[in-house]
C-alpha cells in the first residue's frame, strides 16, 4: 500500500480507485462491452504523469492499458484488474498553428475538436469519419478518413509526437526516426503518445455532403454505376460510404453517404448517374465543414454492445458478392435487438497507396475497406455471440472472393481479429499477418522501446 502512497503524492492528474466516487463512469466505453473492471484509473495531466503510472503499474505488476477516445470494441483501452492510462481528461484539447499549418492535438482529444479548431483557421487534416473517435487509436493505426483522397492517411500527415515509455521522447522524421516509423501504423505497441502534431490543409468552409437512401431494388444498378465511377478513378475531392442497413421503418435499403469537397452544385454534378437511380431519399447537400464527420455519428452511438470486423474489398468487386451480402444482412437484422451496417468505404487510396510500402509500418497497396458493424441493445452472452458471428460471416462473404494475401484487412476495424480475448490482446501471428513485411523491423524497434512487452492491447508485436 506505500507504494500506491507514494504514487498517488506524486501523480499530479486524478487516480480512481474502486473505492472512489466516479469509478463506474471512468470505466465506460464506446462499446458497453468493452468495459473492464480496472483496479486503478489515471487521468494523466502530462507525459511525466504517464511515467509515473508506468513505472507503479510495473512495481505492482499490474498490466497496463492506454485510453485516448476509447473507441476500440475489443477492448484494447480497458485492464481487468489492472491500470489504466487514460487521457481523455486532461490532455484532450487541439492548437492550432495557422502559421506552421499544423495541429498540437492531446492524446485523449476526440476528432470533434481536431475539427471545429482547424476549420476556424480554414484548415482541416485527415481525421475519423466519426467525429467522437479518439484522434490517437485512429492515427495509430493508419487512419482513413474523407480527405483521404487529396492527403493519403493520418500518419501520412503525422509531423511529430511527444511520447512516453518510462522515458519522455520526441518523435519525428529525424529525431527518433525508428520510433517514429514504427507509431505509423504501430499502434500502441511502443508506447503512450500524449501529443500529436498534424499536418494541416487548406480547407473550404462548407462542402458538399450527406445520405441519399437507395431501395433494395436498385441494388444491381447501384452497383453497376459504383463501378464505372471507381473504375473511372474519383477525384481526391470525391469520397462515398455505401452501408447495408435497414433505414426508416427498419425497411432494408442501401444508405449511400456522399461527399464532395467543393459545392452543392459541383456535388451534384459529380454524382448525377446516382441521383439519376431516383433515391427514395436525397438528404445531401451544402453543410459546414465541422460537420462532416458528425454524418455517421448516429449508427454509432456509445454505450451500446458492439462487434467491429473489417476487411479489404477484392477487386473489382464480384456483382454477386454484394447481393449475397445484402440479402444476408437483411435476414440477419431482423430481429429487433440488433442494428447492422455493413459498410464499403470509397475514398480514393491513389495519395495512400503512392507511399512505399516500407515508408511506415502500416503497409500499402490498398484497396477499399469493409467494415461490418453489428450493435446489440441487450447485455446476454446469446446477443454477444449473435453480433460477433453475424459480423464473422458478413466478412467472411468477401473474404472468400479476395486472393487472401491481406486476410486481417485494416487493423482499426479488427481490432480482436478471430479471437475473442478478454484482454483485448490479439495473437502474434495476426500482428506478423497485419504487417506483412515490415514485421521483422517492427520487432528490432519493439526490442528497443518495450523488450518487457508492458504495452500488448493491440496488434502485439513479439520482441526480436
Amino acid at each position: 500500500m506505500a507504494n500506491f502512497q507514494s504514487f498517488k503524492s506524486a501523480f499530479k492528474g486524478d487516480i480512481v480507485s474502486p473505492k472512489d466516487e466516479g469509478y463506474e463512469q471512468a470505466l465506460a466505453r464506446w462499446a458497453k462491452n468493452a468495459a473492464r473492471k480496472a483496479a486503478v484509473v489515471a487521468f494523466v495531466k502530462d507525459a511525466e504523469d504517464v511515467s509515473t503510472a508506468i513505472a507503479y503499474a510495473k512495481q505492482a505488476g499490474l498490466p497496463i492499458a492506454i485510453k485516448g477516445g476509447g473507441h476500440n470494441p475489443g477492448g484494447a483501452s480497458s485492464s481487468e484488474g489492472g491500470l489504466v492510462i487514460d487521457l481523455s481528461r486532461f490532455l484532450n484539447g487541439a492548437r492550432i498553428d495557422p502559421e506552421k499549418k499544423v495541429a498540437y492535438v492531446g492524446g485523449g482529444a476526440v476528432w470533434a475538436t481536431v475539427d471545429k479548431a482547424a476549420i476556424e483557421h480554414g484548415l482541416a487534416t485527415v481525421g475519423g469519419t466519426v467525429n467522437h473517435t479518439g484522434v490517437a487509436g485512429l492515427v495509430l493505426g493508419g487512419g482513413y478518413g474523407w480527405l483521404s483522397g487529396l492527403y493519403g492517411l493520418a500518419i501520412d500527415n503525422l509531423v511529430t509526437i511527444v511520447t512516453a515509455d518510462g522515458v519522455i521522447r520526441t518523435a519525428n522524421a529525424t529525431e527518433n526516426s525508428d520510433l517514429f516509423w514504427g507509431v505509423r501504423g504501430g499502434g500502441s505497441n511502443f508506447g503512450v503518445v500524449t501529443e500529436f502534431v498534424l499536418q494541416l490543409h487548406p480547407q473550404r468552409r462548407t462542402v458538399f455532403a450527406g445520405p441519399v437512401i437507395f431501395a433494395p431494388d436498385v441494388l444491381g444498378a447501384l452497383y453497376d454505376v459504383t463501378q464505372d465511377w471507381w473504375k473511372k478513378g474519383p477525384s481526391g475531392k470525391e469520397g462515398m460510404i455505401q452501408a447495408l442497413t435497414r433505414g426508416p421503418g427498419r425497411q432494408p435499403c442501401i444508405v449511400a453517404f456522399l461527399f464532395y469537397n467543393g459545392s452543392e452544385e459541383e456535388g451534384r454534378k459529380a454524382y448525377k448517374a446516382f441521383y439519376d437511380l431516383k433515391p427514395i431519399a436525397a438528404l445531401a447537400k451544402e453543410i459546414p465543414y465541422e460537420q462532416l464527420n458528425a454524418l455517421q455519428n448516429e449508427m454509432a452511438q456509445p454505450g451500446q454492445n458492439a462487434y467491429l470486423k473489417g476487411t479489404f474489398a477484392p477487386q473489382p468487386l464480384p456483382r454477386d458478392v454484394l447481393f449475397k451480402a445484402f440479402e444476408r444482412v437483411s435476414a440477419l437484422s431482423a430481429p429487433a435487438d440488433y442494428a447492422f451496417g455493413l459498410l464499403l468505404e470509397y475514398f480514393p487510396l491513389h495519395v495512400a497507396n503512392a507511399v512505399p510500402d516500407d515508408a511506415t509500418a502500416y503497409p500499402r497497396s490498398l484497396s477499399p475497406n469493409v467494415l461490418c458493424s453489428v450493435f446489440a441493445k441487450r447485455d446476454d452472452d446469446a446477443a454477444l455471440a449473435y453480433i460477433r458471428d453475424s459480423a464473422r460471416e458478413l466478412v467472411g462473404i468477401f473474404e472468400a472472393a479476395s486472393s487472401g494475401e491481406r486476410s486481417v484487412g485494416y487493423g482499426n476495424y479488427s481490432p480482436d481479429s478471430d479471437t475473442l480475448p478478454t484482454e483485448g490482446a490479439v495473437p502474434v501471428d495476426k500482428a506478423k499477418q497485419l504487417f506483412g513485411s515490415n514485421y521483422p523491423r517492427l520487432q528490432q524497434i519493439k526490442k528497443k522501446y518495450d523488450p518487457e512487452r508492458v504495452f500488448n492491447k493491440w496488434f502485439n508485436i513479439t520482441p526480436a
